[in-house]
């Protein structure tokens, strides 16, 4: 009985592991779901539920967390050696606050949602550059100016031309993003014949 129950235990922490860990190649859209085919799913569904594209989506999180689930802001350090509190509440993937999550919850009915799980995460996206194509009209398919209402928040939007470090930002989410584009037009009919799902 202990060894069977031993190797429950091996097999549900491998299992854990290979869900949490950090895909080995997050340049490469194609890679990432030959690891995860299961987060294709997920961010396949996004996509027809909100209607934002899978690579707008990987790209919002390559930036905001290169895919690592428990991802938080550095530190801020007092006298420049004494660490201090962090600069924002952002978690996770999707690097969201808690506010804008909770209200993502509340207008989504996901009541259960985590900011560790990647389902969750890319729901948040979808949710979050829907209401930005409405509030802002900025199209789902606009990478770059939806990273600066992601970055900046639907109020702090229209001063992003004063900043050109998120500036900066988008352009990089703006160039992932048709990289992700490109790689996934060679290998999303395979990911779409796929019917076993990969951890």
């Amino acid at each position: 009985m202990l060894k069977i129950k031993n190797i429950f235990f091996i097999i549900l922490i491998a299992l854990i592991s290979a869900c949490s860990s950090i895909p080995k190649n997050t340049s490469n859209g194609c890679s990432i779901f030959n690891e995860r085919y299961l987060w294709y799913k997920h961010a396949k569904s996004t996509e027809k539920k909100w209607g934002t594209p899978i690579y707008v989506q990987l790209a919002i999180i390559k930036m905001e967390s290169d895919f690592d689930w428990l991802a938080k802001p550095q530190r801020q350090k007092l006298f420049k050696v004494i660490p201090f509190k962090r600069p924002s509440s952002s978690f996770g993937y999707s690097q969201a606050v808690k506010g804008t999550w909770e209200q993502y919850k509340n207008e989504t009915g996901n009541k259960l949602a985590t900011r560790a799980r990647f389902k969750d995460s890319v729901d948040f996206i979808g949710w979050y550059t829907d209401k930005t194509e409405s509030l802002l009209k900025i199209s789902k398919k606009d990478a770059f100016r939806q990273y600066l209402a992601y970055h900046e928040g639907w109020g702090g939007y229209k001063n992003y031309k004063n900043n050109q470090k998120v500036i900066g930002l988008a352009k990089k989410v703006k160039n992932q993003s048709d990289k992700y584009k490109s790689q996934l037009q060679k290998c999303q009919k395979k990911l779409n014949k796929n019917k076993y799902i990969i951890f």
